[in-house]
């Protein structure tokens, strides 16, 4: 053997042990909840029943309030709520599942499950369990009473003994002394199938293919009948020198709590309960899958919150496109690693629903988002049902390549500790006319504005000139030569005099209200170092430029935002990488590449940035506000704070997407504090109430196959509250600017541009190239009239929430603000009829008390 070889394997096997890769998973890097196998599941008291109701057959009716009524089934863990408002009733399990001819095997048990887990063996393989199979059936689910309402305890798999419990091979002497000599006939026979003897060797070995059913459990009594204890395996184990080792019963425990909130059902999985062995770690927890999912005969919709909001309507047929999965918040920038770039929209509000002829029912994820993801798919895949549901993942997986010579080995590597959050779920039922999407919005806008989920609202007024976003960048960083030899220098492409030229032309004009964004401007330019300290770049025009800029902005009434980025160290010089960069599971530092365009992929010949851990997040924001304090420009501009959300695997020193949420918000907060207007990049859930501003705002969804119909979910829940946008008109997709137009009237946004003064050939040949069109002389005609256009319709609802919203025909659809103005959207190529009149194409009208 070759010693590169030799070398390799030394490393995997020393490898195995620190990934966990052992069958006794002692030094297994999830650090596991051994799950107590003491628990009782003899038959106790039934619950009480709290009121009679016939509605629902074979349920105990075990809790109520004035909204709503809970029932429970016994015998399954199944749940029923009737909202009493109208009488509906929302089941946990399909009640026709048994007569589902589609569903077989594991996806038949699943339809009467409320919980499903996925797990990994020590190789990083999946496997899965669920609360029917793996608990119900072995009479392993047991339910009390609490204050709150009701908790259902559930057990997967189960401590029976398997052939792995019996020693793989006993000497002659000692199997017949100890063993045969207790057995009478039957026993004897049984042990001469079980157990094969080597005369040569003079040893009997265990036959496994024998050892299965009947024969596997007489073969356990007997070894029990003659008295054979834990104490004589491991002598035998250490007599023949075996690798073998007791099997860990592949246990896991968890409960589901139930209760009532007013008109909510609150579900909670609580972590202190979720017991696992360290061999096996819990990857993800489905809950309630197909809590009030529509058969293959009903009508109806599914809603995800795939960017501004998707329905996938029932029975849509599209079976052969994948089932729709998101991750709320998007990815994990610890966890990526893959180079592919996929562009598409994020999860920004951790919520989901379920539409039906009879009602509509929300889910709102309460705690655990970060951790969630939401799983849709239609029937005629693996069921004929039509569900949606959210799934948290406890344990994240990575992967160590071991590479020596032309050998390499891939192996896990796991989360060590459980997240520090439960998993709660309200679930809202929702009738009459707000049983839609449009009800679920103002039934979720109204829950975060009485949880302290939104701002103030913002002053109603009519005939406010709607926002104009500018992101204008300073300056970059670009590779120059000297002699031939390369060095970096800062290029500028919009110095502060430069700027206030561009505003005096807008104003010229008549584009008012303008947010003006201003990216590039300290540390070196748009990639900026680390904000440890805040230094102005010269080549912009200094500190004394800045202080212009904002004396200038204030007189024209230009609201200024200097923009900051404070995840990302998107340059490393005085950034330890080692010490301040979160860690993979891997141990590597979280890298994250530019995106090429041409390639659509990360680019790893390129510079990358750096995640920055969470736990260093506080002092750049500490620094940030005390370098920006001295301009007094009353506005910051956050490039990723309100955007990204990542983790720090660092052994024995984790930071879990729980503890990094609440350390944004922390920072967010502390900014508020300091009278400093928000606005922020793409504005997840937990950020909204800090913001004022949101660029980069979802206006659309991400398409997939299996949506069917894009609707401002996003917009109706935040408009009123802040004022938002999308992506530069300039730098989007859009190729015509009446598309745009009509998108910003149907999603009441703002218009946004992103320009430099220099030309843009400025940016060739460096690693900004992605802005290649974004001089602004190109530009600020065209966007003046867009301006003129759709602020002539929305300063007539500035402020105003966007309380309607419905679909007329194919690409016509009506937006209906608070104060009653509608626009009516035509994107088609044609003319078309609606509300009466005539539409022309890729045109729009407009009524309402305004007009």
């Amino acid at each position: 053997m070759r010693k590169p070889l030799i070398m390799l394997l030394t490393i995997l096997f020393s490898m195995s042990v620190l990934a966990g890769c052992t069958p006794s998973g002692s030094n297994s890097q999830a650090s596991g909840r051994e799950p107590n196998l003491e628990v009782s599941f003899d038959k106790g008291d039934s619950l009480k029943s709290a009121f009679d109701d016939t509605h629902v057959d074979g349920m105990k009716g075990v809790l109520e309030n004035e909204h709503l009524r809970l029932f429970m089934d016994e015998a399954t863990g199944g749940i029923a709520v009737k909202n009493q408002s109208d009488g509906t009733v929302w089941y946990s399990n399909p009640l026709e599942r048994e007569a589902d001819a589609l569903a077989s095997g594991d996806n038949k048990d699943l339809l009467s499950a409320q919980i499903k887990l996925d797990f990994y063996n020590y190789l990083g393989q999946v496997s899965s369990v669920n609360s029917y199979t793996d608990s119900v059936a072995n009479k392993q689910m047991k339910m009390e009473q609490t204050p709150e309402g009701v908790k259902v305890f559930y057990q997967f798999g189960t401590t029976a003994k398997t052939a792995e419990d019996l020693p793989m091979k006993v000497s002659k002497e000692r199997f017949e002394e100890k063993i045969m000599s207790k057995m009478d006939k039957t026993g004897l026979r049984t042990m001469k199938i079980a157990y094969t003897l080597d005369e040569e060797k003079g040893v009997y070995t265990r036959n496994d293919e024998a050892l299965k059913g009947l024969q596997l459990e007489r073969t356990l009594k007997g070894f029990e009948k003659a008295g054979y204890t834990e104490e004589d395996l491991q002598q035998d184990i250490a007599e023949n020198h075996l690798s073998q080792t007791k099997p860990v019963p592949r246990i896991f425990q968890l409960s589901i709590e139930y209760s009532l909130d007013g008109d909510q059902l609150v579900v909670k999985v609580p972590t202190a309960d979720i017991r696992y062995p360290a061999d096996y770690p819990i990857n993800d927890i489905s809950v309630l899958s197909f809590f009030g999912a529509g058969g293959h005969n009903e009508q109806g919709s599914l809603f995800v919150p795939d960017g501004s909001g998707a329905l996938i309507h029932f029975n849509n047929g599209k079976t052969k496109y994948p089932a729709y999965k998101q991750a709320v918040y998007g990815k994990d920038g610890a966890t990526e690693t893959t180079d592919a770039y996929a562009q598409q929209q994020e999860i920004k509000l951790p919520v989901f629903g379920l539409i039906r002829k009879e009602g509509a029912l929300l889910g709102i994820i309460e705690q655990g988002a970060p951790f969630a993801t939401i799983n849709a798919d239609t029937s005629g895949r693996v069921n004929s049902y039509n569900y949606v549901y959210p799934s948290f993942t406890l344990i994240a997986k990575g992967d160590i390549t071991l590479t020596a010579s032309d050998q390499n080995r891939t192996l896990p590597r796991f989360q060590q500790e459980v997240p520090k959050t439960d998993y709660v779920i309200r679930y809202a039922f929702l009738s009459g006319t707000d049983a839609s999407y449009q009800g679920m919005a103002r039934y979720y806008q109204n829950y975060l504005t009485d949880h302290g989920g939104l701002p103030e609202a913002q002053k109603a007024e009519a005939l406010v000139n709607t926002p104009f976003y500018l992101e204008m960048v300073g300056g970059i960083t670009k590779t120059k030569h000297v002699f031939g030899i390369p060095y970096r220098s800062l290029e500028p492409l919009t110095t502060f005099e430069d700027a206030q030229t561009v505003l005096e032309q807008m104003k010229q004009r008549g584009i008012g209200n303008i947010m003006l964004k201003y990216a590039g401007w300290f540390n070196r330019g748009l990639d900026h170092k680390v904000p440890d300290q805040l230094s102005v770049d010269k080549a912009l025009g200094g500190s004394k430029g800045l202080n212009r800029l904002v004396a200038f902005a204030k007189e024209q009434g230009v609201q200024l935002f200097p923009d900051v980025a404070l995840l990302k160290a998107n340059q490393t010089s005085g950034f330890k990488i080692n010490q301040k960069a979160s860690r993979m599971l891997s141990e590597i530092p979280a890298a994250v590449y530019p995106y090429n365009m041409a390639l659509n992929r990360r680019d790893r010949t390129r510079t990358p940035s750096y995640i920055i851990s969470p736990e260093r997040v506080g002092g750049y924001v500490d620094a940030t506000l005390k370098g920006m304090k001295p301009f007094h420009t009353g506005g910051i501009a956050l490039r990723d704070l309100a955007d990204e959300l990542n983790s720090d695997f660092r052994k024995n020193h984790e930071v879990d997407r729980a503890e990094s949420e609440q350390i944004s918000i922390q920072s967010l907060d502390r900014i508020s504090k300091q009278s400093l207007r928000i606005l922020a990049d793409g504005g997840n859930a937990y950020a909204l109430p800090y913001l004022s501003d949101i660029t980069d705002a979802p206006m659309s969804s991400s398409r997939f196959k299996l949506e069917d119909e894009e609707i401002p979910f996003y917009p109706m829940v935040v408009r009123g509250y802040v004022n938002y946008t999308g992506k530069p008109y300039n730098l989007s997709t859009y190729t015509n600017s009446k598309q745009y137009i009509l998108k910003s009237l149907e999603y009441g946004s703002g218009v946004y541009y992103e320009w430099i003064y220099e030309p843009n050939h400025k940016v060739k040949d460096t690693e900004f190239d992605d802005l290649y069109a974004v001089n602004y002389e190109q530009w600020i005609n065209q966007a003046a009239e867009m301006y003129l256009e759709v602020n002539g319709v929305l300063k007539n609802v500035q402020n105003q929430r966007l309380t309607g919203h419905e679909k007329l025909a194919d690409g016509v659809y009506k937006s209906t603000y608070e104060n009653g103005v509608y626009v009516v959207v035509n994107y088609n190529r044609t003319a078309v009829l609606a509300e009466g009149r005539t539409i022309e194409a890729e045109s729009y009208i407009t009524g309402g008390e305004q007009f």
